[in-house]
């Protein structure tokens, strides 16, 4: 997943831009990608509550090799529509394989879930590198465009997907009868404090990394830096984002969920001050690890947690509510991060995230008082 993700991070805007007689529009099938993400959790998380995980990864890996398909024919009719349709499969394709990292703590001992949710999203670090070059070693590969044979390997990656979890030893799903049981009313179970807290630290999380990184590469180009340094940062901080999950999960199991949300929170904390001090190119490095490092204790802690909100039979409609929620903050900022930075400044985008981490921080210390609490001995 993460590596069709990066892949088409590399090249949308490129191709966007050979097809798009308005070049204002090159970034909308990216943009598209993103709301795609949003509109299909919830189905997604529906989808695979009522025919299990495997249909629901197979079923999608057949919807990104469709996306591969119409992206090939877009690109041959130079069909600018056509391409934002293919984008559209795209994101629905990640927005199944969002919940491999629900599926992970459901195969293994209850100790080990923090462990299995970090790991799975360590593959990240390993699609940094291979995304982009597989992007970069595909030009050419088809006559049409310079970018088309991105998508050949795009298809040989979900084929590999689909494979892969065709062998994948899945719990079974619910019976219907047993569906029906026990299952508290979606309502209930978003009041709980574990489930708000869980939710707001995954979501500001995101969302503060989100509106920082995308306005991170217009304000070096600010600063009248090359692109081969802007490259640097983002390469930096795509590593930092995903890097910390090969001993996240044992962070958590050692010092606690509570102090790894709080120390994610003053991360990004760090990235801001770092944002304002200075814009030189090591400023906006050191800035973006730290950011990488802040959204990685964020969301991963927040994905661990919420895992404590929900029983097996309210799993499908917990973690639809909790990703409709998380990307549809990242859609928004996705499409908003630009608009500030041009129209309030670099500085603003910093400031305004503020508020964010504040909530997430003070979230964190909320549901650490009302656990203390409960676990006070009656007078």
């Amino acid at each position: 997943m993460f590596i069709c993700s990066t892949l088409l991070i590399t090249v949308s805007a490129l191709i966007g831009l050979e097809l798009a007689d308005n070049k204002a529009l090159a970034t909308l099938p990216l943009a598209i990608q993103f709301i795609a993400v949003m509109l299909t959790s919830i189905p997604a998380s529906l989808i695979m509550g009522r025919w299990g995980r495997r249909f629901g990864f197979m079923g999608a890996g057949c919807i990104g090799i469709l996306g591969a398909g119409l992206a090939l024919m877009a690109i041959y009719q130079h069909s600018f529509i056509l391409f934002c349709v293919a984008t559209f499969c795209f994101g629905s394709f990640t927005a199944f394989g969002n919940y491999y990292r629900f599926t992970a703590p459901e195969v293994v001992p209850e100790s080990k879930k923090s462990v299995a949710i970090s790991l799975v999203m360590a593959g990240g670090v390993i699609a940094a590198f291979i995304g982009p070059n597989l992007a970069s070693w595909s030009q050419g590969l088809l006559e049409v465009s310079r970018y088309a044979g991105a998508f050949v390997i795009v298809v040989g990656v979900y084929l590999l997907s689909i494979i892969t979890v065709s062998f994948m030893d899945l719990p079974p799903t619910p019976t219907r009868k047993k569906k029906s049981k026990n299952g508290r009313p979606l309502g209930s179970i978003m009041r709980q404090p574990i489930f708000i807290v869980a939710v707001v630290c995954a979501t500001l999380g995101y969302g503060t990394m989100n509106l920082i990184m995308t306005a991170t590469p217009l304000a070096m180009h600010h600063q009248q830096m090359l692109l081969s340094d802007t490259a640097f940062v983002i390469q930096w901080h795509v590593v930092a984002m995903f890097a910390p999950s090969f001993v996240t999960g044992h962070l958590i199991n050692y010092f606690g969920i509570i102090k790894i949300l709080l120390t994610g929170a003053l991360c990004c904390f760090i990235c801001v001050a770092l944002n304002l001090l200075g814009q030189t190119l090591w400023h906006f490095w050191a800035a973006l690890v730290c950011l990488g490092v802040g959204w990685n204790f964020m969301f991963v802690g927040g994905t661990t947690l919420l895992t404590d909100a929900y029983t097996e039979t309210e799993k499908s409609r917990t973690q639809a509510a909790n990703d409709f929620i998380v990307f549809t903050t990242v859609s928004v900022t996705a499409l908003s991060s630009g608009t500030i930075h041009h129209t309030y400044g670099w500085t603003i985008v910093n400031l305004g995230v503020l508020p964010l981490l504040a909530i997430a921080a003070c979230s964190c210390i909320w549901l650490r008082q009302i656990r203390t609490t409960d676990a006070m001995p009656a007078a």
